[in-house]
């Protein structure tokens, strides 16, 4: 059976997006959801999920923490070549550097940094939170049935600059544009959290557990 790990390292509550991968996993036949912080877990798993809640610096110190952790999920992504996908600071964590507070070296799996959202309307608050349109730029079987104008729920204040525009599959216009979804070889990464975006991040759940990079 097919082994799909939620990655838990003390960043966030994990309880919604285990019951989204669940439910989505029993519709498409995906195998078996776990939430595990063990290396030994990471390294069996055919798909690993990486969250992430709070500030870069901290996720990424927490993450270094947990021992071995790290390096089992480099070696099944980088090396073995497994589906991962990142969510919310998990995504920004797959950038070359992180600019929240003090600079921060991330994964650099993505060729970019995470900056300060900066719109150009002073109107608009920051964090961004809220729902918000996705624009689709470019195509990727994770979106699958996804399309321009499809809704997302987004809570950050932080947001990838990508360097290779192939590698960005959708942004949001938020007095400019925001990076909403990466993705590159055996990697995708959501800035939005799927399992709080409802029909839309249902359907990117479901086609990432279908996902044969």
């Amino acid at each position: 059976m097919a082994l799909t790990v939620l990655v838990d390292y003390d960043s966030g509550n994990l309880h919604s997006a285990e019951k989204a991968f669940q439910r989505m996993a029993a519709e498409v036949d995906a195998g078996e959801i776990l939430v595990s912080g063990r290396p030994e877990d990471v390294a069996r798993a055919d798909r690993i999920v990486l969250p992430g809640d709070g500030a870069f610096p901290a996720c990424r110190t927490a993450l270094g923490e947990h021992g071995g952790l790290f390096e089992a999920i480099e070696e099944s992504v980088r090396r073995q070549g497994r589906p991962f996908m990142g969510i919310c600071v998990g995504m920004q964590m797959m950038a070359s550097w992180g600019r929240e507070y003090t600079d921060t070296p991330g994964f650099d799996w993505v060729g970019g940094e995470v900056t300060r959202i900066t719109p150009s309307d002073s109107a608009l608050k920051v964090p961004h939170m809220g729902w918000n349109d996705l624009v689709i730029d470019n195509p990727h079987p994770v979106l699958d049935g996804v399309q321009t104008g499809d809704h997302a729920y987004f809570v950050h204040s932080y947001a990838f600059r990508v360097a290779n525009p192939v590698e960005r599959l959708a942004h949001v216009d938020y007095g400019g544009d925001i990076t909403a979804i990466i993705g590159t070889a055996n990697m995708v990464g959501t800035q939005f959290h799927p399992e709080k975006s409802q029909a839309t991040g249902l359907r990117i759940i479901a086609n990432f557990l279908r996902w044969k990079p």
